[in-house]
């Protein structure tokens, strides 16, 4: 691992921004009845790698592929540990048009109907007090190397930072970002990195700079923007009914169990499902597809 942590905040900003990932945007073609897309991965730690490291290399989030790993050290994890890549993936209960960003996983989904592909992101989201707020927006701007207006808000927990920075290496908006019909709302790159995977803006969807540079050049203007709150995502993928569980952190009324039984019902599986296998889903909370059909082994 890298001990020097300015050395390696300055390598993660060079990775995220020029390096090309093994499993970067996730390209997955789906039909009108997938919901369930990609293939689980493994990869080996080599010896001197942290989890930030491995989520740069595979544009994957932080805490999704700490979730996916329990046990395992984040920073120093043991050379030869085989660590699971979450690249399966359980499709969003929304609409499957232009942007859907599922703020429970840290997810942004991109539906290009044209090429009947999904490619998957991962994001930052707003931190506690300032959550992404859920909702129908559209994108209404698209800027290329923009300047960031400091808000006040920020200006108060932090009185010494300028009225606003331009374009470059020190703009926390990155090269690229997005406007949506809510105009305090962003999606853009980042020069900080680390921060994917993480509840770390004021509000923004923060991106790796090569993703939202793929994602600015093949949205347009007027491109439709969910984003939605969904801890529990249940699909069907041939015969096997599937539960995708992550950390409820607004700890929503009657806890994710009861989330997923209602979402079951809704979905009119729960007689499908093995609710031993479902619960041990749901206290792992691996943020990984997970086969809770009924006939599969515990």
């Amino acid at each position: 691992m890298i001990k020097n942590r300015t050395a390696f905040f300055l390598m993660a900003a060079l990775t995220a921004f020029f390096l090309q990932r093994a499993d970067a945007a996730q390209f997955r073609p789906f039909g009108p009845k997938d919901d369930v897309i990609g293939s689980p991965g493994t990869y080996r730690i080599k010896g001197d790698e942290s989890l930030h490291e491995v989520a740069l290399w595979f544009d994957l989030g932080y805490k999704e592929l700490v979730a996916a790993n329990p046990g395992v050290d984040p920073w120093i994890p043991d050379k030869g540990t085989l660590i699971n890549l979450p690249t399966r993936r359980v499709l969003p209960d929304a609409p499957r048009e232009g942007i859907v960003v599922n703020t429970a996983e840290m997810r942004l989904y991109f539906f290009d109907k044209k090429k009947n592909e999904v490619k998957s992101y991962p994001v930052g989201i707003g931190k506690q007090g300032f959550e992404t707020p859920p909702g129908r927006y559209r994108i209404t701007e698209k800027i290329w190397r923009p300047t960031w207006y400091v808000p006040v808000s920020i200006k108060k927990e932090d009185p010494e930072l300028p009225e606003s920075i331009p374009p470059g290496p020190d703009d926390p908006l990155g090269a690229y970002a997005m406007r949506l019909t809510d105009p305090t709302i962003l999606i853009h790159g980042t020069n900080r990195p680390f921060g994917i995977g993480r509840r770390s803006s004021h509000g923004c969807i923060r991106m790796y700079n090569a993703d939202i540079r793929e994602l600015y050049r093949a949205a347009r203007d007027y491109t439709p923007v969910r984003v939605v709150y969904q801890p529990v995502k249940i699909g069907v993928l041939g015969n096997g009914v599937y539960a995708e569980v992550h950390e409820d952190y607004l700890h929503r009324k009657g806890g994710l169990y009861k989330q997923a039984v209602r979402e079951l019902i809704r979905k009119g599986l729960l007689k499908d499902v093995d609710t031993r296998l479902l619960r041990q889903a749901v206290l792992k909370k691996t943020g990984m597809p997970v086969l809770v059909s009924k006939g599969h082994p515990r």
